[in-house]
């Protein structure tokens, strides 16, 4: 008799597995049918009002996973805010020491700090877009395109930032400098990508662009140590040469301002038709170099008059235009009688008759 299987008794359940199986989230999500008659939004908002589970499941994850790329976004956008603070500070604090020797230029420091800016702040922005999934190709591309469309639009604006770029570069003057530019002169107040202000000597602003400025001449009258005046006198012919340079080596010593190197020089120059030509050469610093040479010339002019010498003045003669008259009608005039100068002097203020043709 053959022997009957051995009847095994059934395993007891896990009960964590039991847990899991009773609990209600644990159940296969029902997925509803699509409704190909109606459009795909109120397609999916039926299956919302009917419960169905699938759906339910993916835009949670689909939340999920915008609310994770939204605060990765947010943290870059935060992040890029503060590296380009960092960046733009970093930068500032590099063009001041490079200036050890002298003062900053806040010009420099500002345009350079902006521009170091701008830049973290778009690569920040382009970051933060492919993070939410924008394709960053594509916001290149467009941004190429617009920037050629307009740079061929502001070629007048773009052409005054290039140049103002050089000027940066290549620094002629900085702000506080007396200049000449473009037929302007004055003092620069302020420089920037598209324009120089400059400020006059009867206080206008005037505002020069920067394509004009870079392609003109550019005098810097504040760049040099010292400056040099040239005054010109004019004596008579018949005063003393020698002692009037002396004279005017005498007042260019007593000024206080005049610089002893280089060393005045004074020299006859030239010789016009009213008299002698002296010359005086002096030094002045830059600041004062103005009223420097207005004050040497007052002083010069009283001390040659002191001395004597005379400055001669344009003269004017006076010409009286009369009739001619021959001489021997003048001397007729004077030896004939009063009567017959009379009668002499009508007929010569009588009209002459016209002749008769002989026919």
């Amino acid at each position: 008799m053959a022997a009957s299987p051995p009847i095994l008794s059934p395993t007891p359940a896990n009960p964590l597995v039991q847990a899991l199986q009773a609990h209600p989230a644990a159940a296969p999500a029902l997925a509803l049918p699509t409704d190909p008659t109606l459009p795909p939004v109120v397609d999916q908002a039926k299956r919302l009002m009917l419960g169905d589970g699938e759906l339910l499941r993916q835009m949670a994850d689909a939340a999920a996973g915008l609310a994770v790329s939204l605060a990765m976004a947010g943290v870059i956008l935060v992040g890029t805010v503060w590296a380009a603070d960092w960046a733009s500070r970093l930068v500032a604090r590099a063009i001041g020491r490079a200036h050890r020797r002298g003062p900053p230029d806040t010009t420099l420091m500002s345009f350079a700090a902006s521009l170091v800016r701008y830049i973290v702040i778009i690569v920040g922005l382009i970051a933060m877009l492919g993070q939410l999934g924008v394709k960053t190709t594509s916001v290149i591309a467009v941004l190429g395109a617009a920037s050629l469309a307009i740079g061929l639009a502001l070629q007048g604006a773009l052409s005054n930032v290039a140049a103002g770029v050089m000027l940066l570069i290549l620094r002629p003057y900085r702000v506080g400098d007396s200049v000449e530019i473009a037929g302007k002169a004055g003092t620069v107040r302020g420089l920037d990508l598209f324009s120089t202000r400059l400020s006059s000597s009867d206080n206008l602003s005037v505002h020069v662009p920067n394509s004009k400025v870079f392609g003109d001449t550019i005098v810097n009258m504040s760049s040099p140590v010292s400056r040099q005046v040239t005054l010109d006198f004019v004596i008579d012919y018949e005063d003393d040469v020698d002692r009037a340079l002396l004279t005017l080596l005498a007042c260019a010593g007593a000024d206080p301002k005049v610089k002893d190197q280089p060393v005045p020089w004074a020299r006859m120059t030239a010789m016009g038709e009213r008299g002698v030509t002296v010359s005086l050469r002096a030094w002045f610093a830059v600041a004062d170099f103005d009223g420097g040479r207005y004050d040497l010339m007052k002083a010069v002019r009283e001390r040659l008059e002191a001395e004597g010498f005379t400055f001669p003045y344009p003269q004017q003669v006076a010409v009286e235009a009369r009739k001619f008259e021959p001489p021997h009608s003048r001397r007729a005039r004077s030896e004939a009688p009063s009567g017959a100068r009379a009668k002499l002097a009508a007929k010569s203020a009588a009209p002459a008759r016209p002749r008769r043709a002989k026919g």
